[in-house]
């Protein structure tokens, strides 16, 4: 019921128009992981990154999606990439959530909500900020090459691997 209520929630305040669209360079970051070390796109230029924003640790939608990104990681790697997972939610929210379901790889504190908004990816409502459920990924270049809107965590990790797999060939 609780993630019903947040799904909603998001879609009635999510934006009606994004400003970030394929080809656009992808929006520069620094923000700590789950053990306050703190990650930037910059590290990874000469390297595919996915970056998938997402409400809430520890709710099932959210819970659902990240296991699926931590079973793929293996992947993931193989294909030359990295994963971030990025929400609103605090280093200590998401240490206990990497901990709780041994996430592989870093879940970055969004806590002021900056980089979500500049990845069109942060709904608010008067003083309530969440990260909405979307994804990106960039091209080694820092280029944006795909966009996924309102995503379905049941299937989108499949989607992406088979997207990231396509776009690395067509860039050979």
């Amino acid at each position: 019921m609780y993630q019903k209520i947040i799904a909603f929630m998001i879609m009635l305040i999510s934006p009606t128009s994004y400003s970030l669209n394929i080809g656009d360079a992808a929006p520069i970051f620094s923000l700590p992981n789950q053990d306050n070390i703190y990650k930037t796109l910059d590290q990874h230029r000469g390297k595919w990154v996915i970056l998938y924003f997402y409400p809430m640790d520890d709710t099932p939608g959210c819970t659902t999606e990240a296991c699926s990104f931590r079973d793929a990681t293996d992947r993931i790697i193989a294909n030359k990439a990295v994963v971030y997972g990025i929400s609103v939610d605090n280093v200590e929210s998401h240490k206990r959530f990497s901990d709780n379901y041994q996430l592989s790889f870093s879940i970055l504190s969004d806590s002021d909500g900056k980089v979500s908004e500049s990845y069109d990816s942060l709904a608010k409502f008067i003083n309530w900020k969440v990260a909405m459920r979307n994804t990106y990924i960039i091209n080694p270049k820092g280029i944006i090459v795909k966009k996924y809107i309102g995503v379905d965590p049941n299937t989108h990790v499949q989607q992406v691997l088979k997207d990231l797999m396509i776009l690395q060939t067509q860039s050979d």
